[in-house]
């Protein structure tokens, strides 16, 4: 397949022919041989295929038949109540209504107690905005009998009984509830209109059978999109083209912090089977404790920040040093910005959400939405990225090839940018406009095409 007459991102090119899945030939005035296919780009910028580097696809997929109880749909007590009511009233009899993006600047913190007073006799769950915790009513916590868990992410008041506050128990969660794993082809559809060629999923505690349910669809073609899916040491690798496991995430909570000991332990033993670690970094001394541990335990390729919310100016050069990339979402600052004005102290401020000082200083950097934690689409990620709004410091805003190649890095290796270049795998993203008009078109209808491997999975009308 040819595409001609395209501005090659990173090339004087305008021409691009791929046979298979790899580009083999890059140029000016190719023509099409007999029997090829061949897209005119008429000016517009070929670019690599957008790999969005950190995401929950099934919790992005489950999203669509979850009810919105957090800002922007629901700011206050009185308009979660109207939710809860207007869902009670429209969901079939028996079913749970299941919320999320909950966010306690609308009614303060939710426990079983607040919610068995609000208007439904249902099972209600709710999910916080961060995703780390689910908030059931007392009908929902007799169906599971989450009184009888003895798991230590259920949450218990000082009488030892269950607060109904479930924190990173969503695969107990599931299979308590014997949820169905949810159709992923839609939105894997809508993402390949957007550009995306691939995709990190970041869920941690993934088994066996949730890897191998995930590049199921990735063989079908339900997910036409490459799949880098981060993994426990012991999960085994399935053998599907276009899938791939990663690191082994490691979440951190301030409440429940290893000892340095402890955690620089957990990395050796990663290391010494080449597992590298994505550690989630949202505060400040998750960060520390993490480089402390590195420090020690050493770094090996593929050891990666995921969020970094909170930099110091000072742990920058290690960073720097030590070649561990971060991988941050930009549009957090746009979206959260009426929360963090009221959340984040004065002194936390220019350590929020870096990402041009990261880039000076020579951090590896790239992007991932967090969908369905945050939006789904690239493209305000991207439009943040150039212009974070006036609460941000100008230092942190970076030019619009910057912004978009934060989407550019390899999947296993994301602070490395990927080429357009003989050899190199057709993942291939076409806008409509040439780089000049790039700017001004990111909140127009960008993309012309996506291709993934050679094959092509989107085509504008």
């Amino acid at each position: 397949m040819l595409i001609r007459n395209a501005t090659v991102f990173g090339t004087a090119d305008t021409d691009v022919r791929w046979v298979g899945g790899h580009i083999t030939e890059c140029g000016r005035g190719l023509r099409p041989m007999s029997g090829e296919d061949d897209i005119d780009a008429r000016g517009g910028w070929l670019v690599p295929g957008l790999h969005d580097h950190h995401v929950h696809l099934r919790s992005l997929a489950a999203r669509s038949g979850s009810i919105q109880f957090g800002p922007p749909r629901v700011r206050t007590a009185a308009e979660l109540l109207n939710r809860l009511r207007s869902a009670d009233r429209e969901l079939p009899p028996h079913d749970w209504i299941r919320g999320v993006g909950y966010h306690e600047s609308v009614a303060g913190d939710l426990d079983r107690a607040r919610l068995d007073g609000m208007p439904t006799a249902r099972p209600v769950r709710i999910q916080h905005r961060s995703g780390a915790v689910w908030m059931l009513n007392s009908r929902a916590c007799e169906l599971l009998d989450v009184d009888e868990c003895s798991l230590a992410g259920v949450e218990r008041d000082p009488a030892g009984h269950a607060t109904g506050r479930l924190w990173r128990m969503d695969a107990w969660l599931g299979e308590r509830i014997g949820a169905r794993s949810p159709d992923l082809s839609g939105i894997a559809t809508r993402a390949a209109a957007l550009g995306i060629t691939g995709f990190t999923d970041a869920t941690p505690d993934l088994g066996q059978s949730d890897i191998d349910d995930l590049a199921d669809r990735v063989a079908d073609g339900a997910i036409p999109q490459r799949v880098h899916c981060m993994a426990a040491p012991n999960i085994a690798a399935p053998r599907v083209g276009r899938f791939s496991l990663g690191p082994n995430k490691i979440i951190l909570d301030d409440t429940t912090l290893p000892a340095l000991d402890e955690f620089t332990a957990t990395l050796r033993e990663l290391h010494a089977v080449g597992k590298p670690a994505a550690v989630h970094c949202v505060t400040r001394v998750q960060l520390v404790l993490t480089m402390a541990a590195l420090e020690t335990a050493g770094v090996i390729a593929g050891d990666r920040i995921e969020h970094g919310a909170i930099i110091p100016a000072e742990s920058m050069a290690w960073l720097a040093e030590h070649g561990v990339p971060v991988i941050t979402q930009p549009h957090f600052p746009v979206e959260r910005a009426e929360q963090y004005a009221q959340e984040v102290p004065d002194e936390d401020r220019p350590d929020l959400w870096r990402l041009g000082s990261l880039l000076a200083a020579g951090v590896g950097v790239a992007a991932g939405t967090d969908a369905p934690f945050g939006g789904p689409d690239p493209w305000p990620v991207v439009r943040a990225a150039i212009d974070r709004g006036s609460e941000s410091p100008a230092a942190e805003t970076i030019s619009p090839i910057a912004a978009l190649a934060l989407f550019f890095g390899e999947p296993a290796r994301p602070q490395l940018g990927r080429t357009i270049a003989p050899g190199r795998i057709a993942d291939l993203t076409l806008l409509r406009t040439p780089p000049s008009e790039f700017p001004d078109a990111l909140d127009t209808d960008l993309v012309a095409a996506t291709v993934v491997e050679g094959r092509p999975v989107y085509l504008a009308p």
